[in-house]
């Protein structure tokens, strides 16, 4: 499939996902980026629930995150144990925010801004702990790109929808993002989320409740008992 044919599917399941879900809760205004990169890693392997509060405790106790330099990465895990994997996660945080300090005497993202995507996913995994779907994710959500992240949700219903054709989700990222299509990625992303959650599951998925299953290319569709989960709308990098 030539970059033409995709992002005209791209479109158009953009287009079929608004007409179920209608369109995305977002921010009237964009987060900061440093905030918007150390909540996607407390996304990491946990729901939006418990990551929004392992957010919310780590901001309340270190307001600034300039405090965070002065800290051990055991007292940061303290405050996000609710979101799990709390070593991994907070030995990220750290050192993410001990390498941008050192590199630039602040913590600012802004030359990211007008950096071209990959350049900027380039910069930013250059950081101990974060991978191109954190990298991605402050694209998207913190600078408004035309880049859609890839988590397993996204990288599953693409891959059925026959959209792109990949093993993994990094893999999944640099195919359906040659040149994505311009103004829709956060809908286009926030919508299969939710798709992936409630309809199209890893198991048993709802394929006869599905707004996609004509244009689908999955051939195990399940029909039987078609039923959805229940509404897991809330998305954390939307409430930062």
């Amino acid at each position: 499939m030539d970059i033409k044919e995709k992002n005209k599917l791209i479109r158009k399941v953009n287009s079929l996902l608004l007409k179920k879900f209608g369109k995305p809760y977002r921010n009237e205004k964009l987060p900061d980026p440093v905030d918007l990169l150390i909540a996607t890693i407390l996304s990491q392997n946990t729901n939006d629930n418990n990551s929004y509060k392992a957010y919310q405790n780590l901001k309340k106790k270190f307001p600034d995150w300039k405090m965070l330099l002065g800290v051990s990465a055991s007292e940061i895990e303290k405050e996000i144990k609710i979101a799990g994997l709390g070593k991994q996660k907070s030995n990220a945080i750290k050192n993410f925010i001990e390498s941008l300090y050192k590199e630039n005497k602040s913590l600012k993202l802004d030359t990211l801004k007008n950096k071209e995507n990959i350049s900027a996913i380039k910069k930013l995994t250059e950081y101990k702990g974060i991978g191109v779907k954190t990298a991605s994710c402050v694209l998207l959500f913190a600078f408004d790109k035309d880049v859609c992240p890839v988590d397993t949700h996204v990288h599953r219903t693409v891959n059925r929808l026959g959209i792109v054709q990949a093993s993994t989700p990094d893999k999944t990222f640099f195919l359906l993002n040659e040149k994505f299509p311009e103004g829709i990625a956060h809908s286009f992303h926030t919508n299969l989320i939710r798709l992936g959650r409630e309809i199209c599951k890893p198991k048993n998925p709802a394929c006869g409740i599905c707004p996609l299953n004509k244009i689908c290319k999955y051939e195990e569709k399940i029909f039987e008992n078609s039923r959805k989960n229940e509404n897991r709308s809330f998305m954390l990098l939307d409430n930062v």
